[in-house]
């Protein structure tokens, strides 16, 4: 299992240092998410990029039908060439509830999981050095700019994560089409993610290639001073299918980035 923190925000010179001190501390990721107008999620990322060696980095997560993906696959190839192959990129719908404000962004549900589908494919089509796609909602075609096909990541095939909501069936579809599932349970119930986790394993057998293994990511908060009821908060997730641990504080705000700092500095809550 590994660890990683979503940061609640702050200035962009303290996130730098709360990622420095994560890989300090070793922590295994480092992920920032989004908002329609604040830090700049990929300016902050490739700064990290360029204060540490080891630590995955990501967004948690990227609103891809509100952005252009053909914008995004750059950011996320030149995340990943900054840092010799550590990007991760995490999407979803994007929550129209909370801080999309008036930005005039497509709201509708089902025409935002159209876009978000188109999205995903074109991400992967630029990242294979393919330069067109023909989608519902995107159809891009740069071949006549073929020197753009050798811009690529460092990593062949860097991360998707993609919010599913079980037992909802066209999420989870979207689920196998990516690398891994940040889990959105209708119940958050270790039972429920156990229960997710077999209807990955049965779909892959049945439909996709059997070792090709899909990250199931699951978040919450655990105690920066006990240790050991860290240790069994996580571990309880991980015997139900969960491979990695996002340790968040949700809220943002001077208070919960000081609990993120203090919550950085204990480590991660592995065995």
């Amino acid at each position: 299992m590994r660890f990683g923190v979503v940061l609640p925000g702050g200035s962009p010179e303290v996130q730098l240092e709360l990622a420095v001190a994560a890989e300090q501390a070793g922590w295994d990721g480092v992920f920032v998410w989004e908002a329609a107008y604040g830090v700049d999620a990929w300016c902050l990322l490739s700064a990290m990029a360029m204060r540490t060696k080891r630590i995955r980095l990501g967004t948690m997560l990227t609103p891809l039908p509100w952005r252009r993906p053909w914008k995004v696959a750059s950011q996320v190839a030149t995340l990943d060439q900054l840092s010799e192959g550590r990007a991760i990129l995490g999407v979803g719908l994007g929550a129209v509830d909370t801080g999309l404000g008036r930005t005039g962004e497509v709201e509708d549900r089902k025409r935002r999981a159209e876009l978000l589908d188109d999205g995903i494919g074109v991400i992967r089509a630029m990242w294979s050095g393919n330069l067109s796609y023909q989608g519902r909602h995107h159809n891009l075609d740069l071949s006549e700019r073929a020197d753009l096909a050798s811009f690529r990541p460092v990593q062949p095939r860097p991360p998707i994560w993609v919010v599913g909501r079980y037992p909802a069936s066209k999420s989870m579809e979207r689920v196998l089409r990516c690398d891994g599932w940040i889990a959105e349970m209708v119940t958050p119930d270790p039972e429920v993610l156990r229960a997710g986790c077999e209807w990955l394993r049965a779909q892959r057998q049945e439909h996709m290639h059997p070792d090709r293994e899909i990250d199931v990511v699951v978040e919450g908060e655990t105690p920066d001073d006990d240790p050991a009821a860290a240790r069994d908060t996580v571990a309880l997730w991980g015997s139900k299918g969960a491979t990695w641990w996002l340790e968040s504080r949700w809220g943002g705000g001077s208070p919960r980035v000081a609990d993120m700092g203090r919550r950085v500095a204990a480590g991660a809550p592995s065995s």
